[in-house]
């Protein structure tokens, strides 16, 4: 995908693309500065997540747990929005009601067609 191609996306659409592909989590865009996704995690499940080499942000939309980040816990629920810094061991614990997350790394990688 070149700098100058836009694309549009519909959330609900991409949750349900994710949740029927068996895995919590699902890319849908990859360019060279940017990655986004869908992270789904029932209630009661375990983050087993380990810290990634990139800034992110996380959009909570539905659901209810906690998050932690290094030493600090808070709870999260829909239109919650969380920044967690590169390399900052972060995990969602105490999982009350299935999350659902839209997800954006700071750093993509290489374009995806």
């Amino acid at each position: 995908m070149s700098k100058t191609t836009w694309r549009t996306f519909s959330l609900p659409q991409e949750i349900e693309t994710q949740q029927s592909s068996g895995s919590p989590y699902r890319e849908f865009l990859r360019v060279s500065t940017l990655s986004t996704g869908v992270y789904s995690l029932p209630a009661g499940a375990n983050d087993l997540q380990a810290p990634h080499d990139e800034d992110e942000l996380y959009y909570v939309v539905s659901g209810k747990a906690r998050v932690r980040i290094e030493d600090e816990e808070k709870t999260v629920g829909p239109g919650s929005i969380l920044y967690v810094p590169a390399s900052a061991e972060h995990s969602f614990c105490e999982i009350e009601e299935d999350l659902t997350l839209l997800v954006f790394f700071a750093s993509g990688g290489p374009d995806s067609e």
